[in-house]
């Protein structure tokens, strides 16, 4: 095998990133990534540049693959706290904090703003919550936006490269390699090139995750099924929450639904934002953006229940695609409905939406019945 590193990383999105920052911080001489997508500069939509009025479903969406990962244009919010952000806390233990602090010190040094919401007294908004049946999650948030995210990306990769990283892009791996013991020995693209390395970093990101769950069930390697997250976004005029983004950014609430007792969190809140699509695979799925410099009159944020299945069924992954299957049958990709709609039992027309107060973001909605896409256990739970 003539291509060889001491260290090969899969994937490069934050978690790849800050392992070539580790390495190359330890010395290690040989380092090379791999990405499906393309590079930063390169990473624009159809939708964006107006070259397309429909997603055009692309082999490699540049929303959701590419250099600095899905949530390169999503937001750029660092949420500055062990309470949020998944099960880092169950692996990394007491250390997690000083690690966040440390990264975010990275963030800095590459350009992102010094501004960080939520560090004022938010008791007032915890006990509104509380009357409400809710619970406040209170955590720092540092917002770089879509423009700041991208900047900051493209000074991450910068460095990397002048320290003498090098960046495999629009290079699919489709193969961890082993030897005969099972030790790692490299990688295989989908081109058929095969790259040795002693070690390897795996961290293809949420597009590929179905593919890092087959190879580590090929290379006997055990998993733990998490929880599947299904829910909508939600989209309301600005100033129905102007007075929690002004002071936190995003907001975490959680609450346990009365009939069934599942959790029920909002996440990714967009302050004046926009509603836009992504091409998960083939799957037409909606995430929110919030621009550092372009700003809409609505603020939108996702509405999710999260349900932990048991055995026999082992694959989350599965059933959430065939829930986002149906909103693309019956709506030939994205679904809207007004709230009083769907509490009436009826589905949005294009006439009952002008009525509204909220105008849609994402013109390319179809107006329709969100109860004949979401199961009755989720739909009950958001409800």
């Amino acid at each position: 095998m003539d291509k060889f590193a001491q260290v090969i990383i899969v994937g490069t999105g934050p978690s790849g990133i800050f392992a070539a920052f580790e390495l190359v911080q330890n010395g290690v001489g040989s380092i090379a990534m791999f990405e499906k997508g393309k590079g930063i500069e390169d990473r624009v939509c159809p939708l964006d540049a107006h070259a397309a009025h429909l997603c055009a479903k692309c082999a490699d969406c540049a929303i959701v693959q590419g250099w600095g990962g899905a949530g390169s244009f999503s937001d750029g919010k660092l949420t500055l706290s062990p309470e949020v952000g998944g099960q880092l806390s169950s692996y990394v233990g007491d250390e997690l904090e000083a690690l966040i602090d440390e990264v975010d010190q990275r963030y800095l040094q590459f350009g992102a703003p010094p501004e960080v919401y939520g560090t004022g007294d938010v008791s007032d908004i915890a006990d509104r919550a509380v009357t409400a049946g809710l619970r406040l999650i209170h955590s720092k948030i540092r917002h770089l936006g879509t423009g700041y995210s991208k900047e900051v990306l493209q000074r991450m990769y910068g460095y990397l490269v002048s320290h003498g990283v090098t960046v495999h892009l629009r290079s699919e791996v489709d193969r961890i390699l082993t030897d005969e013991a099972g030790k790692v020995r490299g990688i295989r693209t989908a081109a058929g090139e095969e790259f040795g390395a002693e070690y390897v970093i795996v961290a293809p990101g949420r597009g590929n995750s179905e593919w890092l769950t087959q190879e580590a069930k090929r290379l006997g390697i055990p998993t733990e099924v998490n929880p599947v997250d299904l829910g909508v976004r939600v989209e309301v005029p600005a100033v129905v929450m102007r007075d929690i983004t002004d002071r936190l950014y995003e907001s975490k609430f959680v609450y346990y639904s009365k009939t069934f007792e599942d959790q029920v969190r909002t996440f990714c809140m967009c302050p004046n934002g926009k509603v836009t699509l992504e091409n998960n695979s083939g799957l037409v799925t909606v995430n929110g953006h919030s621009h550092a410099y372009e700003k809409t009159e609505n603020t939108n944020f996702a509405l999710l229940v999260s349900k932990r299945f048991t055995k026999p069924f082992d694959d989350p992954i599965a059933y959430g695609k065939y829930v986002a299957n149906l909103a693309n049958l019956l709506g030939r990709g994205v679904l809207v409905q007004r709230l009083g709609d769907l509490l009436m039992g009826r589905r949005s027309t294009e006439d009952r939406l002008k009525k509204g107060t909220v105008k849609p973001t994402l013109r390319d909605a179809a107006p329709g019945d969100l109860s004949l896409v979401l199961p009755y256990r989720i739909l009950t739970s958001i409800l």
